[in-house]
């Protein structure tokens, strides 16, 4: 009889539902969802494929540099039926340079979303953190864009599909003007995107579970809980600010963030030779 892994499902499926992702990950060919593999609704089986590619990316050499949130929206949870935001790995190949080209062949079928990044001065290891902790802990905050991309064909997700895909993780791009914590309203600070000079999404803090370090603290939490917390150095993307934009082509894409900026993603149409 096989390994049993989380939430009762065998340790082999598990692994192979984790290569099935990898592999769409590697080809840039979408697959079909997974989520008929696992128990419905088994986050715990979910997180356990997305740990399995992280520990195989991480024996491969990848570095790990960060986490992300997702589902910070309370309309998306409602959508797909939950009450809690989910989280991803960011890694050092994952990051792009404010205004460097990224390949669009690099990607299956990417979307960008604004956001707030923080990134840690200290260790956060407590197991139920306080805000005051977790504000103390924060060095600075730095517009990003997410780049999200999902190797399940067409974005037919459920919570478990998105879980297992690495939260539905891309890329992301940093802004390189640090502003600390007290000086910007992380709650109130307005957001807008534009395509190529053309408004594509408006948001605010407060879109972010009412307060982007509300998300940030969710993860502190987690990532505790879980054995794996954050550290000094780490990229925490807190999440969207506002409606989520599919990339069309070759663009810009441009978010701006009172109170700290702004931050581009530009995206060619090829690799170069």
């Amino acid at each position: 009889m096989g390994q049993i892994g989380q939430g009762g499902v065998a340790a082999e499926a598990i692994a192979g539902l984790a290569q099935r992702l990898r592999s769409a990950h590697e080809s840039r060919v979408a697959i079909d969802p997974i989520r008929d593999q696992l128990p419905a609704g088994d986050l715990d089986a979910a997180y356990a494929v997305q740990q399995a590619n992280t520990d195989h990316w991480v024996k491969q050499g990848r570095r790990l540099v960060g986490r992300k949130i997702g589902l910070t929206s309370k309309a998306v949870q409602a959508q797909l039926g939950v009450d809690q935001p989910d989280y991803g790995m960011l890694f050092a190949d994952m990051s792009v340079c404010d205004g460097e080209e990224v390949p669009l062949s690099s990607l299956i079928q990417p979307k960008v979303e604004a956001e707030i990044a923080f990134v840690m001065e200290r260790d956060l290891v407590q197991p139920m953190a306080t805000m005051a902790e977790l504000i103390s802990a924060v060095a600075y905050a730095v517009p990003a864009i997410e780049i999200v991309d999902s190797r399940i064909a067409n974005w037919k997700i459920s919570i478990v599909d998105t879980i297992a895909d690495n939260a539905s993780s891309g890329l992301f791009v940093l802004g390189n003007r640090p502003v600390k914590l007290g000086d910007f309203d992380a709650r109130l600070c307005g957001m807008v995107m534009e395509r190529n000079g053309d408004q594509v999404s408006i948001g605010a803090g407060a879109a972010c579970l009412g307060h982007p370090l509300n998300a940030a603290l969710w993860l502190a939490r987690k990532m505790a809980e879980r054995g794996n917390p954050l550290r000094a150095g780490d990229v925490v993307l807190s999440g969207a600010l506002g409606p989520m934009v599919a990339v069309q082509g070759e663009e810009i894409l441009e978010a701006r963030i009172a109170g700290l900026g702004s931050v581009r993603a530009v995206f060619g149409a090829k690799e170069q030779a």
